[in-house]
């Protein structure tokens, strides 16, 4: 014990001293010291620009006082420092291996061109310190630096990029190229290929090198678990094991290395809990558990006297509040926890921590105020974004920052005025505080010396004219306004002393944009311009615009051509255009769509004549919604080689469906509907691009013959739309390996089949339309599964020829129907198809339902509305009980076949029914008194069936007109005009709220129905531009939210008011 602490007080002791030495002395050199130096100057290969030591060697002075070389008392150079100096070769013949006194040698940050370390590093046995890190050595590592034995630092690491050569300590391995090196207390060899077993590599350090204090591995292609023998390391101060592939958790031994100050094991693939004791380690000053996305644990409090500097925990597991004590972390410097579960408030009493420079808690779950960062002096960023953090933002809060450079707020729920102070604060370059709640700016500082180059108040609340300051703002580079409610005419002139702007984006707010072609010559040249609906009536002068990325104009009142110089905007860099929504009719002719493009949008427009070919390698073509009327080229397929999206929807285009489609390898969304085009579907489309396809819409053309192909293995098909044509023959059973089909619509068609079992398991079904075919048979499956449609949530097969017996079995499987709304939280989103997920592009199906006798179009089909239609069949038989169990039904249609029995009193348990349809039916007996309870209930016909007895009397049920109940000579009572006799008036009187004081939350969403329907022909226009589209049905589909919603709060003020009740029920 005694012998090893004396070896290692005289390692330390010896590299004190070397390293005083080299400081110190300046003796006069020995000539032949000198001769080997410039032998070796002439020997390196180097940049003389860069060189700032190298160079200046002269003969004509001593060169201990040359920089980078020091010498001992004798004049023997016993330390060399070229690190930097540009080096690129000669080493191999370099006088450096006869300078025999050589203790220190740095030869960092040069570029050797991969060579292998020359074997003849073994003859410098004096060295304590070898340096060669970054300086692009490559291969096997000799095994003749072993020889070093003296060796008390050793630097080998690089920052390996993958594509080129590494460094390799396989052969001789690690225990064999240790063996000698019993000295070292800082060994680093991050980015050398060691790979090795955690047994292996652990067990040669702990037993090599019993002293050591810096263990730096990282990126060397380790595996763990890490073995115990690693403990042996009492001395352990600083540990870097980043960047391999240790699978394993974090060992509690590591909270016993007294000395510890950095643990470093990022990108680790670690797993499991952190060991809280780690946190306590009081020597501690740097933690990095960064990237390690399986490996979780939450703060501890922390002591007062805690050294923690660096926190980096971002990408984990890790989760909880942040405990009160973050205070006490006063030297923390440093605190990345982004991407975690981090929840709760962020503590007031880390305004006390006054040495902070850098915070990034992004995406987490932070919630309330953000404290006070006023007495971080040095902080120079700040990252919050992406938090669901509320309130006002305190002028005081950033007051005095100078250091300040970037603040991020984003995608909270911020609100009130943005403080004036952030925009005077001296180093501030970055304020990004979109998708918040602000709605105004307070006061006009002068800005006039900022250096601030981005600012992003994207998606608030901002009103009024946009505030002048912004155009003093002379650094910016990037202004963006979009999703606000600015209003007033804003004079592109404006825009001229912002000569540094990159990217202009005023989208979507109350602005009127003049545009005048004085602006032109003194523009600034952007890459980003974004001016959708900004109320412009012509194109604004960009036809000198040589950098141009993005441009999108779409959503103007722009008329007439689309100008030949629009193709040239960018000079070849133009990868996005957007001019869609507009009211242009035509191209001018010769022009030329640069193959530039990647998104090309020109959909509702009224563009006529040809459709243009499609950019070459773009990837986003839109077409739909003009009045294109030529056919598709037939060589299509070669110019869409990229293209993940084409349609061209909604057009007259004619003709026959071009075979070269089926060449689009890559293609995600093809929609070809509404147009008028003939002949069969190619069979290429079915048999190879459902590979890729996730939608295929053909529906509402002149389609004839039978579906050939046999779909592929692996099919990717969420949404195949094959309404309103004239295909006939059977459905391929091949279907069925489409595993991730949500939406099937064979409706309007001549398919001659029986009911489709085959898909029985296509598990994410929710949308099933088969209505007005020749479908024939029953519909029940044998073998059904949990799998059996558990989405479905739309089912329309009406207007067939099936028959038999309606299975009882069937309705219990459909589990989207199911669930009331009231016992579970319901998903108010809507149907739709992810492309281009990086861009957060959609496609959404649109689908026709019979609702309140009606047939309607949905064009977003929200998850909580469902449908069963299988009305204008034959089938027979009773209405199932277990109908009755689907309680978030809204739509039921049994109406049109030859149905028997009596209604069933479980139907009265469809508390979400908005619509209900029996007619035409031969049911008997009386109606429910259920019914009555039915407060939802906005339309409803039990005509023409053999209903007898008295209408139970209720608001809800009188206030249906006499229609609902017309050609059943047995029925009595209300609202029709037949009395009943005093035998038949024995049926009791319900009220219609059935118990339930919100009955008026039904009346809103009958009312609600009504809306969708009526606003829908109103807004149409406006609603098939993608744009309006989305306000449309963002805004509909609010109100069918807060409808829902309404109705889940009262489900759960039911719940607990039971459990007050029954304290015994759990709520």
């Amino acid at each position: 014990m005694r012998a090893e602490i004396f070896t290692q007080i005289f390692s330390i002791i010896t590299f004190v001293v070397f390293c005083i030495n080299t400081i110190s002395v300046h003796s006069q050199c020995l000539n032949d010291q000198k001769s080997l130096l410039i032998q070796l100057k002439n020997s390196f290969i180097f940049n003389s620009a860069i060189s700032v030591k190298l160079v200046n060697w002269t003969q004509a002075t001593d060169c201990c006082g040359w920089k980078g070389v020091n010498c001992d008392q004798d004049g023997h150079v016993i330390g060399l420092d070229l690190n930097s100096e540009a080096i690129i070769g000669g080493i191999n013949q370099s006088s450096l291996f006869r300078l025999q006194f050589l203790e220190s040698l740095n030869l960092a940050y040069n570029s050797f061109k991969f060579i292998q370390i020359p074997p003849h590093f073994g003859n410098l046995t004096s060295l304590i310190y070898l340096n060669l890190s970054n300086a692009d050595f490559a291969g096997q590592i000799p095994m003749e630096l072993s020889q070093l034995t003296r060796l008390v630092v050793l630097d080998l690491s690089s920052l390996h990029f993958p594509g080129t050569p590494s460094l390799q300590l396989e052969n001789p391995n690690l225990v064999t190229f240790l063996r000698n090196l019993t000295g070292v207390i800082e060994l680093y060899l991050d980015g050398v290929s060691i790979s090795a077993s955690g047994s292996d590599w652990c067990q040669a350090i702990s037993s090599s090198v019993p002293n050591l204090q810096v263990l730096s591995l990282s990126n060397c292609y380790l595996s763990g678990p890490m073995d115990v023998s690693l403990q042996k390391l009492r001395f352990l101060s600083k540990i870097n094991l980043g960047s391999n592939n240790l699978s394993a958790p974090v060992p509690e031994f590591f909270a016993n290395f007294r000395n510890l100050t950095a643990l470093i094991l990022s990108s680790s693939n670690l797993n499991g809990a952190f060991p809280e004791k780690i946190f306590q380690v009081p020597t501690l000053q740097t933690l990095d558990l960064e990237n390690n996305r399986l490996i979780d644990g939450s703060l501890p409090e922390f002591p007062k006297n805690s050294n923690l500097q660096k926190l980096v925990l971002s990408s984990t597991k890790f989760s909880g509040r942040l405990p009160d004590s973050m205070g006490n972390l006063m030297k923390l410097s440093r605190m990345e926890i982004a991407g975690c579960n981090f929840s709760g408030m962020i503590p007031s009493s880390m305004a006390k921590l006054t040495q902070l420079v850098y915070v990034n808690m992004r995406s987490n779950v932070f919630t309330g105020p953000i404290p006070s960062f006023q007495m971080s002096k040095n902080l120079s960023y700040i990252d919050l974004s992406h938090n669901n953090l509320a309130g006002p933002v305190s002028p005081t809060h950033f007051q005095g920052l100078s250091n300040l450079v970037n603040i991020d707020l984003a995608y909270n729920s911020f609100s009130g005025s943005i403080p004036a102070s952030l925009f005077t604060l001296p180093s501030l370059k970055k304020i990004q505080l979109s998708n918040n709640q602000f709605n105004s700016l307070s006061g006009s500082p002068n800005v006039s010396l900022s250096p601030l180059d981005t600012l992003d108040l994207n998606s608030n609340k901002l009103v009024g004219p946009i505030p002048p300051y912004f155009f003093d703002f002379l650094s910016l580079s990037v202004l963006s306004l979009s999703f606000n409610n600015f209003s007033g005419i804003l004079h592109l002139e404006s825009i001229t002393r912002l000569q540094n702007l990159t990217k202009l984006e005023l989208s979507y707010n109350s602005l009127s944009i003049n545009v005048s072609e004085s602006t032109l010559s003194s523009f600034p040249k952007l890459s980003i311009l974004k001016l959708a609906s900004c109320k412009m009536q012509k194109f604004p002068p960009l036809w000198t615009q040589n950098k141009m990325i993005h441009l999108d104009l779409s959503a103007n009142q722009i008329w007439g051509g689309i100008p030949n110089w629009i193709w040239k905007v960018g000079n070849g860099t133009l990868a996005y255009l957007n001019l869609s929504c507009n009211h242009l009719v035509d191209l001018e002719r010769q022009y030329a769509v640069p193959h530039s493009l990647s998104v090309l949008d020109l959909h509702l427009n009224q563009l006529r004549g040809e459709i243009p070919a499609p950019p070459r390698d773009a990837i986003y073509v839109d077409y739909s919604k003009n009045n294109f009327s030529s056919s598709i080229p037939a060589e299509i397929g070669n110019n869409l080689i990229y293209a993940t999206f084409f349609s061209v929807s909604n057009n007259m285009l004619t003709g026959a469906i071009p075979q070269s489609i089926c060449n689009v390898s890559n293609l995600q969304v093809l929609d070809l509907s509404s147009n008028r085009f003939n002949g069969i579907i190619p069979q290429c489309l079915i048999e190879t691009n459902t590979a890729t396809l996730g939608v295929l819409n053909l529906r509402s053309n002149n389609l004839s013959g039978a579906i050939n192909g046999t779909f592929p293995q692996g099919c990717a098909l969420k949404i195949l739309d094959l309404n309103g044509n004239h295909l006939e023959g059977k459905f391929p059973g091949s279907l069925a390996k489409c595993t991730k089909l949500e939406v099937l619509n064979l409706g309007n068609n001549s398919i001659r089949d029986i009911f489709p079992c085959f898909l029985k398991n296509s598990s994410s079904l929710s949308v099933l339309v088969l209505r007005s075919n020749k479908f024939q048979g029953g519909i029940g499956c044998p073998g059904l599964t949990n799998n059996t449609w558990p989405k479905l949530q739309i089912i329309d097969i009406a207007l067939n020829n099936f028959s038999g017996d309606l299975p009882p079995n069937i309705f219990l499987h459909w589990k989207a129907m199911l669930v009331d709304m009231g016992t579970a939280q319901p998903d108010l989103n809507h149907l739709r198809f992810e492309f281009l997920m990086l861009n957060h592009f959609y496609y959404q199906d649109t689908v026709k339902v019979t609702l309140k006798g009606l047939e309607i179009e949905l064009g977003k089909i929200l998850n909580a509305f469902t449908s069963v239609d299988f009305s204008c069949n034959n089938f027979k038989g009773e209405i199932p009980d277990t109908v009755g169990a689907l309680q978030s039904l809204y739509v039921l249609n049994l109406s049109h076949n030859a149905l028997r029995g009596q209604i069933p009193s479980s139907l009265g348990n469809l508390y979400h029914l908005g619509s209900l349809d029996l007619s035409w039916n031969k049911l008997s007996g009386s109606i429910p008194v259920e019914f009555a309870w039915m407060s939802f209930l906005s339309f409803l016909n039990l005509s023409y069936n053999q209903l007898v007895g008295m209408i139970p009397r209720s608001t809800q049920l009188q206030s249906f007109s006499e229609t609902s109940f017309e050609g059943n000579i047995g029925l009595c009572g209300p609202p029709l005009k037949a009395s009943c006799r005093e035998s038949d008036a024995k049926v009791p009187v319900v009220s219609a709220l059935g118990g339930n004081s919100d009955s008026e939350v039904y009346i809103y969403i009958s009312a609600a129905a009504g809306f969708v329907v009526g606003l829908g022909s109103f807004m149409a226009p406006l609603a098939l531009c993608n744009r309006w589209n989305k306000w449309y049905y963002k805004h509909v589909a609010q109100v069918l939210e807060r409808i829902f919603h309404v109705e889940e709060k009262r489900k759960r003020r039911n719940r607990v008011e039971r459990a007050y009740r029954n304290p015994i029920q759990p709520l």
